[in-house]
């Protein structure tokens, strides 16, 4: 009698343990996905502002307009199940129009002194600051979920309910090369 009470009492404890673990890789999984949709949101931001320097822009080239227009139609929204590829992708588009925003206003001198396209650049220069922080948010939220799923003996109920690893945000080496958004 007194060995089966043991075997129940260690099943138990061992089925408990196993559910606070899934619980703990549950809620730092959603703090994963969290960080993505924070990112989702303030690359949305950046989006809508850089539609309005593109509306700006109309006034002073309509090729470079409907060449911008299609970068901004080509865009997709990062959520809470977007991966970093998708999210670095988008990035990577907005980065490739900011630059020819930016182009566009050297070669348009009255476009670069306009109020409104001084306004609206620093709306986007303050985005890029919230993604910047978002992505290091994110990163630091991956790892710490990561590690929780590598090391033992969480790892046991890491790969019994199939979590996975995700992959990092990385950062844009070219980017260094790029010219300032700044005016």
């Amino acid at each position: 009698m007194l060995p089966t009470i043991i075997v129940i009492a260690v099943v138990v404890l061992i089925v408990l343990w196993v559910i606070a673990v899934q619980r703990k890789l549950v809620n730092a999984e959603e703090l994963v996905k969290n960080a993505m949709s924070q990112i989702g949101v303030q690359q949305s931001s950046r989006w809508d502002a850089l539609t309005g320097l593109v509306e700006l822009i109309k006034s002073y080239n309509e090729h470079e307009y409907n060449t911008l227009k299609d970068v901004i139609a080509s865009r997709s929204g990062i959520d809470a199940n977007s991966t970093a590829a998708e999210a670095q992708a988008q990035e990577d588009l907005l980065e490739q129009a900011l630059v020819q925003v930016r182009a566009i206003s050297e070669q348009y001198p009255n476009l670069k002194a306009d109020a409104m396209y001084t306004k609206t650049m620093d709306s986007v220069n303050t985005y890029e600051n919230q993604v910047r922080m978002s992505r290091m948010v994110y990163n630091d939220t991956v790892t710490r979920y990561n590690r929780q799923i590598r090391q033992i003996p969480d790892s046991i109920v890491a790969g019994l309910f199939h979590f996975v690893e995700k992959q990092y945000l990385k950062d844009n080496v070219a980017k260094a090369d790029r010219p300032s958004l700044k005016i």
